[in-house]
């Protein structure tokens, strides 16, 4: 009896770890779904483009909006994410979408440690995992360079810049190997300090609309690219 009561108690704290987990919606799979279900009513194009991303992604509508409307690009960039979350919505955010290319922008708040701590490799491999996905799916993939950081506003004790250049190392090598088009923001962006600079970032961060006007011809130039090699 003791041994069965026993057992029920632990089944019951499983469940309910299982209810919270799915209540806060870990990877906020939700936040997108009402645009995506309206945009899989329409009808499908052959040169649609979904950004996938973190914040720096998502305000990139806020801030530069007509960037994404004259191009009738898709973001589903979600402020504070890391590749473990991205990497869950991958599949409604991006292959449900049935897009043509995919711009993939991530890595910066795993260094941030925003869902605890994660090695470079690890981040590394879910992006690779994110690009895997896109490519049994047939659509093509961009990849992207962190931006600089040489501090972080919410989480002061990490100091980013050197872990910002190890991995885009990573990923440009893993972009060399596969044949995958890598697009360099922090070449265009970097300051001396390793950092972005105040006038394109006032928190070192996320980018400003002048930032933001760095990065578009430099990942459009990829995304034109991408449609004639297609």
């Amino acid at each position: 009896m003791k041994i069965a009561k026993i057992f029920l108690g632990t089944l019951v704290v499983l469940t309910g770890m299982g209810q919270k987990g799915h209540a806060q919606d870990w990877a906020n799979l939700n936040k997108y779904k009402s645009e995506n279900e309206q945009l899989l009513q329409k009808e499908p194009t052959t040169k649609s483009v979904v950004f996938m991303g973190d914040s720096i992604t998502e305000f990139w509508s806020r801030e530069s909006p007509e960037y994404f409307q004259e191009q009738q690009y898709i973001n589903r960039g979600i402020s504070g994410q890391t590749t473990s979350q991205m990497l869950l919505r991958f599949r409604s955010d991006v292959i449900a979408l049935k897009p043509a290319v995919v711009v993939i922008l991530a890595g910066i708040n795993d260094i941030a440690e925003n869902t605890g701590p994660i090695a470079l490799p690890m981040v590394a491999g879910n992006i690779a995992s994110m690009i895997d996905l896109a490519k049994a799916h047939n659509i093509k993939v961009i990849l992207c360079s962190i931006l600089p950081a040489a501090s972080f506003n919410w989480n002061k004790k990490i100091e980013p810049a050197m872990k910002v250049m190890a991995l885009n190392d990573l990923l440009m090598n893993y972009a060399d190997a596969n044949a995958i088009p890598y697009v360099d923001y922090f070449s265009a962006l970097v300051d001396d300090n390793n950092g972005l600079p105040l006038q394109y970032a006032e928190d070192g961060v996320h980018p400003n609309r002048a930032g933001y006007k760095i990065m578009e011809p430099i990942v459009q130039r990829a995304i034109n690219l991408a449609f004639i090699l297609k």
